[in-house]
Order: C-alpha cells, then sequence, then structure tokens
C-alpha cells in the first residue's frame, strides 16, 4: 500500500463518516466510534488483517495491508494507541459497529474511491 493509496483512502473516508455510520461522529471530531466500522470496510476493500489493541478500556480496531499497520480513526484520540497487533476478525470487528453502520460507510466509501 502506497503512501499516496493511504492518503487517498484517508480523505474518502472522512468525506464518509457521518451520523449514519457512528452514533459518536462530531463535525469536530468524525472519525469518533469509527473503528470496528472501518476496520471492516478497508479490510472489504484492500484486504490484509484485522487487528485490534486495548485502549482507553475498549478494544480499538484497525488493519495491517502488505505489513504496514494503518490506522484510519487515530484520530479520535487525543493520543495515540500502543499498538499491540492481536489478530482479530471481522466477528470481533462487528461487536464496535452494526450492519447498518457498516454497510452505510462501505457505499459510501465506495462512491470516493
Amino acid at each position: 500500500m502506497s503512501k499516496t493509496t493511504i492518503i487517498m483512502t484517508q480523505e474518502a473516508l472522512l468525506n464518509s463518516w457521518s451520523l449514519e455510520s457512528s452514533s459518536l461522529w462530531t463535525e469536530e471530531n468524525p472519525a469518533a466510534g469509527h473503528c470496528g466500522a472501518t476496520a471492516l470496510v478497508v479490510n472489504d476493500i484492500m484486504g490484509g488483517d484485522i487487528l485490534k489493541t486495548r485502549f482507553e478500556g475498549l478494544w480499538h480496531f484497525y488493519n495491517r495491508i502488505d505489513d504496514k499497520i494503518v490506522d484510519f480513526t487515530k484520530s479520535q484520540f487525543s493520543a495515540l494507541p500502543t499498538y499491540d497487533n492481536i489478530i482479530s476478525n471481522r466477528i470481533e470487528a462487528f461487536e464496535d459497529t452494526n450492519e447498518a453502520q457498516y454497510n452505510f460507510l462501505k457505499s459510501a466509501l465506495v462512491c470516493w474511491l
């Protein structure tokens, strides 16, 4: 995954995240509450692995693509997580979202990419 692809995907996600994809979304913190849905959708589109780390008492989900750790939702936090890079799966990531939010985000992201 190239740096350009990461930047383009981050911009597309920023344009795709909304209250429809996370009830925690705000204009000031658009990534809030999006880690599970984002990790799932990125996994759908780009492959790789879904990883997790414990942060602020909750599981935080992100991706590994082409051996690169990519956390598209890290901007939701005031401090960066310490990544444990624990292999996760779609079932666990879906515990952080719901099907409606996931489907909305996937549809919106595909329009931007």
